[in-house]
């Protein structure tokens, strides 16, 4: 007969449990260090101490880090070299994303409402890997960022900026992103000019911003765009 698990009732998270999910309540996630199977991660609440621990599950694959998260650093990230997925949410105090260029198998990155996510330069490196790249605001919040320029050439197949603004409105960057074929934005990323040549270079690419009816009185230059331009 197993011995009983001290953490059992408060993590939630069964000791073979390959799947699991925790809100923290002060110390609830003690423990989750221990549940070295778990390969599917939802935590919320995320502080420094709960970060850490989450850090020593070398086999998780696939980490959603939800509201709030209010740990400073993404350091411990360095240990989870399986990683293929990372969603963080609301990560108010953390100002160095580079952490997360340690993950070698990383193929879809999220970022909602980064307070400290305004220069995309610390991306470069990952121009070959990602594939789904999001860089998102929330419901109250806009999230600015500075330049798509460091996004020039990058391999993604969908990039969403919902809730979000570029300081330069330029979307030049996205023509050579050969590969993105999906584009679900803000109307303030970009201008009607920016959109309409983005479109017009990219006939391949999937934009709402591409279609006459969202922008009423504006002229367009040749044909409309085509529904073909625009998402399901």
């Amino acid at each position: 007969m197993s011995e009983p698990d001290e953490f059992s009732a408060t993590l939630g998270i069964s000791p073979d449990a390959e799947i699991g999910v925790h809100h923290r309540v002060k110390q609830s996630f003690r423990g989750i260090s221990t549940r070295k199977k778990l390969r599917i991660l939802t935590a919320s609440a995320v502080n420094q101490d709960f970060l850490d621990e989450i850090c020593e599950l070398p086999e998780l694959e696939w980490l959603e880090l939800t509201w709030p998260v209010t740990a400073e650093t993404l350091e411990g990230l360095k240990r989870l070299p399986k990683i293929h997925r990372l969603k963080i949410d609301s990560p108010r105090n953390i100002t160095d994303f580079t952490p997360i260029l340690a993950l070698p198998r990383l193929t879809r990155l999220e970022i909602e409402n980064a307070k400290h996510l305004f220069d995309l330069g610390w991306m470069r490196p990952l121009r070959n890997r990602l594939e789904i790249l999001g860089l998102d605001g929330s419901i109250n919040t806009v999230q600015k960022i500075a330049s798509l320029d460091p996004l020039d050439g990058f391999a993604i197949r969908k990039l969403t900026m919902t809730s979000a603004s570029v300081a330069d409105k330029d979307l030049s960057p996205l023509i050579t992103c050969r590969q993105l074929t999906d584009l679900v934005c803000a109307k303030a990323v970009s201008t009607f000019e920016g959109f309409m040549a983005l479109a017009d270079a990219r006939p391949d690419m999937a934009c709402d911003w591409f279609s006459p009816e969202h922008w009423p009185g504006r002229k367009f230059r040749g044909a409309p765009a085509t529904s073909s331009r625009r998402h399901p």
